[in-house]
């Protein structure tokens, strides 16, 4: 469960290292978003001359989160750290790579992102 002003790793290679949440998108008063929901979040800290830059606003998909998700079979997924991808305003990913495992959950809403991850759990 992701809410506003949380602290988020970049899993990707748009240059954004660490972003900060603050809005969940989907709806009016919505508090908490869970992996494969969109949030904006501002980019606390970033690489050098890469395309993303500190105090940029994006958008993100999240990937993983340390609290378990339940599948539809019964099981549960859990991972070591809470990570988002960046995405654009059509929801395509905006770097190049993907890196540590991404649920399976993220296939349904977002093909591009799923088809870049290195590891799918």
């Amino acid at each position: 469960m992701i809410q506003e002003r949380a602290i988020l790793k970049v899993a990707d290679n748009s240059g954004a290292k660490i972003v900060r949440c603050f809005r969940v998108l989907g709806g009016t008063g919505r508090r908490y978003a869970r992996i494969g929901d969109i949030i904006v979040a501002s980019v606390q800290s970033a690489e050098p001359r890469k395309q993303i830059k500190k105090k940029d606003v994006v958008r993100a998909v999240i990937v993983r989160q340390r609290q378990s998700l339940r599948r539809r079979n019964g099981s549960y997924v859990r991972f070591d750290e809470t990570a988002v991808v960046l995405v654009d305003s059509k929801n395509e990913p905006r770097a190049t790579r993907i890196f540590g495992p991404i649920p399976r959950e993220i296939r349904e809403k977002f093909e591009p992102i799923f088809l870049m991850a290195e590891e799918i759990v």
